[in-house]
């Protein structure tokens, strides 16, 4: 695996993606992908089902490895290091930890059930020795508090709606720093009354100037919170633009098709 040039100079969440590719059983689900997130940037990606988003999002932070190409956060390679002109993936430990600069929230919430919802967002923070137990507390409380949800630390899971459950899991992603916010389906698992408390918060967390990178079919929400949308279709990107011009005047005939059925 080799790369052609190296990352940029290092800011705050700023996310490049170069020639990504991923094959799984010798089918292509991601094919040279190429994309740049400024820092503070929203990036929507639109697509059909099986169009190649959620594994893109997981290449990222390097859930998903990659068999071509290179991704980058603030110019720190995410999940490999260079040595000349080629790419050697890191140990487990050294991917955990640059990990840790690139939030997740998926679709599924993936609350630990045993733990409350304050101890969900100390747990990381407590591993990784970031924090002590009271300052992690105090800062589960602080999280909360700003997800609307100050009155249910102490709640489990099951006590918990939809859509706290994913208000406490973007609790949780915050809860370590990250430089960057990755979103899959945040609303996809939930009842249709509880999408818009969860797209609150995001649009909040957009509004501070936070790097966040949604995968979503709400294309309402994208046209209000996206500075830059991403078509993508078999694995590639079709086009990419603002909303006006993805969502009002898309280029190519199946970003007009895809938009014709849903919107």
């Amino acid at each position: 695996m080799t790369i052609g040039t190296e990352p940029v100079e290092a800011t705050r969440g700023l996310v490049e993606i170069r020639g990504v590719s991923k094959s799984y059983a010798g089918h292509e689900v991601l094919s040279d992908i190429t994309l740049t997130v400024s820092p503070g940037q929203v990036v929507v990606v639109l697509g059909p089902s099986g169009s190649g988003k959620s594994t893109l999002l997981r290449t990222i932070n390097h859930l998903e490895s990659v068999d071509r190409g290179w991704v980058a956060v603030d110019g720190e390679l995410i999940g490999y290091q260079q040595r000349g002109e080629r790419l050697f993936e890191l140990k487990e430990k050294e991917i955990l930890k640059r990990r840790t600069q690139v939030g997740v929230v998926f679709q599924n919430f993936n609350l630990f059930p045993h733990l409350t919802a304050a101890e969900n967002i100390e747990a990381a923070p407590i591993a990784l020795k970031r924090l002590s137990k009271t300052d992690a507390r105090e800062l589960a409380i602080g999280l909360l508090e700003r997800v609307g949800l100050g009155d249910k630390a102490d709640a489990y899971p099951r006590q918990l709606s939809g859509g706290q459950q994913q208000r406490v899991a973007i609790a949780r992603a915050l809860a370590l720093q990250p430089k960057v916010l990755l979103f899959d389906e945040p609303t996809s698992a939930l009842d249709p009354e509880l999408v818009g408390e969860v797209l609150d918060v995001i649009r909040d967390l957009a509004r501070l100037g936070t790097t966040l990178i949604i995968v979503t079919h709400e294309i309402g929400f994208a046209r209000e919170v996206a500075d830059q949308i991403v078509f993508m279709d078999a694995g590639r990107i079709i086009e990419s633009g603002t909303a006006t011009e993805v969502l009002d005047h898309p280029r190519h005939t199946r970003t007009q098709d895809f938009l014709g059925k849903v919107l």
